[in-house]
Order: structure tokens, then C-alpha cells, then sequence
């Protein structure tokens, strides 16, 4: 898929998706997933992980310890999961082609990052990566009503960067995100055309 970039240099505004659009934290993360769900007995396949993506982690236990019958502390199996992603964050490096654009426009342009990840997690990630002060917002999961594909969390982000959304360009890396994005009004760039997506399996 090619990425134009007419999609994004003419917008007043860009929000960024965090995990898999400016961060490469998609295979820590389902490393994370699939030690912490084994030990509850609970099944998650990688093609399920990524169809998940942007769905917060609480939710995503609650939906498959449903699913699969298996009583959990949905708050406590949250906790444990994303304390085992930053187990592995020494390994998580940014996506350069997106980080590249944010880099161009850091300082000219109003730019947020909207994520399904709760703060403390997505600070951490920023942090590490030394890019959280490109940044004018950071909008996180626990901060809306609503997670993607509700546009809940990219309509706060331009809120608070203080440009319509009409005039906004999000960057994403899942259809749920995509789905949010458009829902929001906002012009939408799928970023999976402009890298390649480590797989674990």
C-alpha cells in the first residue's frame, strides 16, 4: 500500500497511534500476551492479537477469559501482563519511517499521540524511545469513555492540540484505529504500507 504524502503535509494538526505506528512494540507486547494468558489456561493466537490491536489490555482479558469460560481478576491479569511487556522494552525500537515524519513536523505542527495503552505504560514507551517531548498531548485509554474504534480517544487528542478535526490526520497501524480515526472525521494514513510488521510466529 503506498502512503501519499499529500495525506498528511497539508493538515493543521497529526495524531499518532503508539503501539506498532511510532513504536515497534508489537512483538513485546505479544510475547507478553501469550506468557501471562498461559498461565491462566486462556488461548490467544497472534492473528487475534493483531486484530485486537488498539482495544485496551483490560478489555481484551475481560473479552477472551469470556470467551473461553475461564474466571479471571480482569484488573489483576491487566496489571500482570502489561508488567511483563516492559520486561522486554530494552527490545522495543521506534518505526522509522512514521517516527521520521513526526521528526519533520515536531515543532510546526500540533502533534499528538492517542493510544489504547493506559499512561503509565505509553510514558514508559515514549520515554524510552526519547521522543515523548515531540509531542504537544498524549491521550490515553483510561482518559476516554469509549476505546477505538470509538473516535473517543482521537477527538480529545485534537481537542487538546487545539485544531478541528477535520483538520487532522491520524496515523494508524490496525482497522480498529483506522475505523476510530474516520469515525472522528479525521483523514486517516494505514502506516502497515509503509513498513513491514515483525511476526513472532
Amino acid at each position: 500500500m503506498r502512503v501519499n504524502v499529500e495525506d498528511y503535509v497539508n493538515a493543521k494538526g497529526l495524531i499518532f497511534d503508539c503501539d506498532g505506528t511510532i513504536a515497534d512494540t508489537m512483538p513485546a507486547h505479544y510475547v507478553a500476551w501469550r506468557e501471562v494468558m498461559g498461565r491462566y489456561g486462556i488461548e490467544f493466537g497472534e492473528d487475534r492479537f493483531y486484530a485486537l490491536g488498539g482495544v485496551p489490555t483490560v478489555d481484551i482479558v475481560a473479552l477472551l477469559s469470556r470467551e473461553q469460560n475461564v474466571e479471571v481478576d480482569v484488573e489483576a491479569v491487566s496489571k500482570e501482563k502489561e508488567e511483563a511487556f516492559h520486561e522486554f522494552l530494552h527490545e522495543v525500537g521506534v518505526v522509522a519511517p512514521v517516527v521520521g515524519i513526526a521528526e519533520r513536523y515536531r515543532g510546526e505542527k500540533p502533534m499528538a499521540v492517542a493510544t489504547g495503552t493506559e499512561r503509565w505504560s505509553a510514558l514508559r514507551v515514549l520515554n524510552h524511545l526519547e521522543i515523548f517531548d515531540w509531542f504537544d498531548a498524549l491521550v490515553c485509554s483510561e482518559e476516554v469513555a469509549r476505546p477505538k474504534p470509538a473516535p473517543d480517544v482521537f477527538l480529545e487528542a485534537a481537542k487538546r492540540i487545539g485544531v478541528a478535526a477535520e483538520d487532522c490526520v491520524v496515523f494508524e497501524d490496525t482497522d480498529l484505529g483506522l475505523e476510530g480515526g474516520r469515525e472522528a472525521g479525521m483523514r486517516v494514513v494505514d502506516v502497515r504500507g509503509m513498513y513491514e510488521a515483525r511476526r513472532i510466529t
